[in-house]
């Protein structure tokens, strides 16, 4: 009876501030994270070398192109997942607010820094960076978002509204990746050209500059600070995860977020590269490499050397991804607003993932079997975006379920730690 009244007092400047920032925060997270479908190819491409002919050496169905592919996916996860757990012990250590910052500031610059890649080695490392910063944020905003609002039902909104603009982000990251690659000869010259996925990766820095401007408004967790001002903060343990109170909720969260990572990243997060697989693709990169052709011949030049074609069908390409994520995305901010909108009205936590979940793990694999055997047929682009926005709604909504739900079982010394366990580990590593 008490909650509801506070549930209802208006937001003060600074929890407006607070709100701000983890939005910001969250849809950054996933606007880093789903770069890397939209601009491995043409970075691979760009960095792997040239043959004799010109053309790039690392292309899709090339072994060398899988394997870096598959290190540029899967390291950065492992390194996310291992230097994520770190900074939940560190979350619990330090502070909830400083950690946040160094985090948002770490992915954001190493963003920065890759756009500016002159080998595959460097852009590895710094993706890793990335994901480090990434996985640490997502477990420090959501500690300190629960913390900063005890009651109930504000703690609720606040975790849900605020983890939507997750999807926000990938969306986002779709625009930007089309813009890049329209006003790409537009941009100013990296390394002495105009390569659209480097300005993608470059924009990967804007969520540092409203947090440089906001960062001293900002409260530290008064739950943290309460304790640790009393001398009653104990020394976060990965053991007492294990503990007989606490093993069952770590063990089962661990695997369900495994699970949700899988269909999420293993999964729907590749449909950029199936996309030019598609035969509608197919047919509009042939179509303009031979209006490009055409017009050469038109004007009395020379025909397009392969590298131009080349480029041409991979703008054709990446544009197309680039729609299916975003229509992807769409899905996924819908079902996050909608996780929001349940969670208030559900009181049982199983019962509000199942009405996501359990329909995720039945519709992906048809989804996917449904790809691969229509990967000829006309029309197939057109019905993958609308897949792709269910697979975005069901399984996407269950990231916002975590965020609401694991504060509620780790104690305060505790919380970064098991939060990070069970996203970092779980999710990251075993996902």
């Amino acid at each position: 009876m008490n909650s509801q009244p506070a549930a209802k007092t208006p937001l003060t400047s600074t929890q407006w501030l607070i709100c701000v920032l983890a939005a910001i925060g969250f849809a950054f997270d996933i606007y880093e994270l789903l770069m890397l479908p939209l601009i491995i190819k043409p970075a691979l491409a760009s960095l792997g070398g040239v043959g004799p002919d010109g053309l790039p050496l690392l292309v899709p169905g090339r072994p060398e192109y899988v394997q870096w592919a598959r290190a540029l996916f899967f390291i950065p996860a492992v390194a996310g997942g291992i230097f994520g757990l770190l900074g939940g012990y560190l979350t619990d250590r330090l502070g909830r607010r400083r950690v946040l910052t160094a985090s948002i500031l770490l992915y954001a610059g190493a963003a920065f820094a890759a756009g500016y890649a002159t080998n595959l080695t460097q852009l590895l490392v710094l993706r890793c960076l990335v994901f480090i910063g990434v996985c640490v944020e997502f477990v420090a905003a959501v500690a300190w978002l629960a913390e900063l609002f005890p009651d109930p039902h504000r703690r609720e909104k606040v975790l849900g509204y605020t983890q939507a603009f997750s999807s926000l982000g990938g969306l986002l990251v779709a625009v930007a990746n089309e813009a890049a690659t329209y006003f790409s000869a537009s941009l100013p010259a990296i390394h002495g050209s105009h390569e659209a996925w480097r300005y993608t990766l470059i924009s990967g820095l804007i969520p540092a500059i409203p947090l440089l401007l906001i960062r001293p408004f900002l409260p530290e967790s008064p739950a943290w600070l309460e304790k640790k001002a009393a001398g009653k903060l104990r020394r976060p343990s990965l053991g007492e995860l294990f503990s007989p109170e606490l093993r069952r909720g770590t063990l089962v969260s661990a695997m369900i977020f495994a699970s949700c990572y899988g269909l999420a990243f293993g999964a729907i997060q590749h449909l950029p590269q199936i996309v030019p697989g598609l035969a509608d693709v197919k047919a509009q990169v042939k179509a303009r490499q031979e209006a490009l052709t055409q017009q050469a011949t038109a004007a009395g030049n020379a025909a397009p050397a392969p590298r131009a074609l080349l480029a041409a069908g991979r703008q054709v390409e990446e544009a197309e991804a680039a729609k299916v994520q975003k229509w992807q995305e769409v899905g996924g901010l819908l079902g996050r607003f909608a996780l929001a909108v349940l969670a208030l009205r559900i009181l049982s936590r199983r019962t509000l993932l199942r009405v996501f979940h359990l329909p995720a793990l039945i519709y992906i694999p048809f989804f996917f079997y449904w790809i691969a055997s229509s990967m000829a047929e006309v029309g197939g682009l057109s019905m993958m975006k609308w897949g792709a926005a269910l697979a975005g709604f069901l399984v996407v909504a269950t990231f916002s379920f975590w965020g609401n739900y694991l504060p509620l079982i780790y104690p305060v010394h505790l919380r970064g730690t098991g939060e990070s366990f069970a996203a970092n580990i779980g999710g990251r590593i075993i996902g």
